[in-house]
């Protein structure tokens, strides 16, 4: 049998849409891990010797393929069967880590582990992270890749060949630009999605697109350039109706700091449309791993003081974590 995580076994659901059991060809039983449950059937488990995983995360801590992941290693630990991980790259592993380290109290499908947002890690050394850290019991084996270094983005890599990871990351540009506007999707501006672009643009009808590109470009941001865009989306937030706002485009994405960009935006509209914004303040905090960061947003702290914050965060969990990585 075969599971099937968020976004389904074909990868083509949309984000949140439930993944119901089905089949495929050969009538070979597909089992849903974004149903009425999240975690594997034990009793479905007891049946097998290993669980394999082998899904293209996309290396940023919201992306729920890593929940999956860990509640599929609570379950094969529960029944005894071995976990096994075909690892795959980080397809954004040079950009530094960044963003806020999850605290504990704010776990949650979109944050089922203490890491920072932008963790630099691939699917297979943060289940031996979490293995040795929670589930020092379990059976794991992961198979790792040949020739793989954390200094190249997965493009770099030989044989590399991009496939989306699920409908909305349809380039490897949106890869990278997704951890710099994915937090959008805890307010009332559109992340983009329902366009052509999802994750590059953002907007909304009540956004004065001129004014939001003046405080934007005073933010120096590196590695991007900014343009004003209007947009109608086709589904999901103000689908049907013009929004406006910004079109991110990369100029270098080795100097690109994803998590800047993202609070130069936040504190932004939070400044320009502070009864618009329309901040989700429960989902928000679980996407952010704290609510430090959005009271911070909210009262408007100095941009560098909210990174000097979250760099904090990422030093402690490096110093502490100093074998994560099985790569060089």
């Amino acid at each position: 049998f075969l599971m099937a995580p968020e976004h389904g076994f074909a990868l083509e659901r949309q984000a949140g849409e439930v993944v119901g059991n089905s089949e495929v060809v050969g009538k070979i039983a597909v089992y849903s891990l974004y149903g009425k449950s999240r975690r594997p059937d034990p009793e479905l488990l007891k049946t097998i010797d290993v669980l394999v995983f082998d899904l293209q995360d996309a290396g940023v801590r919201c992306y729920t393929y890593i929940s999956t992941m860990k509640l599929a290693m609570e379950v094969c630990r529960e029944v005894g069967i071995t976990f096994m991980v075909l690892d795959r790259p980080n397809p954004i592993a040079p950009l530094p880590a960044s963003g806020f380290v999850l605290e504990s109290d704010f776990e949650s499908f979109v944050g089922a582990a203490e890491l920072p947002f932008i963790h630099g890690m691939t699917v297979g050394e943060i289940a031996t992270w979490l293995q040795q850290r929670d589930y020092p019991d379990l059976s794991l084996q992961v198979v790792r890749m040949s020739g793989y270094r954390h200094g190249l983005f997965a493009d770099q890599l030989q044989g590399y060949r991009f496939r989306p990871p699920s409908p909305n990351l349809r380039d490897f540009d949106t890869l990278l630009l997704y951890p710099a506007t994915v937090m959008l999707e805890a307010t009332a501006v559109s992340e983009g999605r329902g366009t052509e672009a999802p994750f590059k643009q953002f907007g909304a009808p009540f956004i004065d697109s001129a004014a939001l590109l003046s405080e934007l470009e005073a933010c120096l941001l590196p590695g991007v350039e900014l343009h004003r865009v209007s947009f109608i989306p086709s589904s999901s937030k103000f689908a049907g109706i013009e929004c406006h706002g910004i079109r991110l485009a990369l100029t270098d994405r080795a100097a690109f700091n994803p998590f800047m960009t993202q609070t130069a935006i936040l504190l932004a509209l939070q400044k320009l449309y502070p009864d618009q914004l329309g901040i989700d303040r429960s989902f928000f905090d679980k996407l952010a791993g704290t609510n430090r960061y959005r009271r911070m947003i909210v009262k408007q702290k100095p941009i560098e003081k909210i990174l000097d914050a979250a760099r904090r965060g990422v030093r402690k969990f490096t110093e502490k974590n100093t074998d994560r990585f099985l790569y060089p």
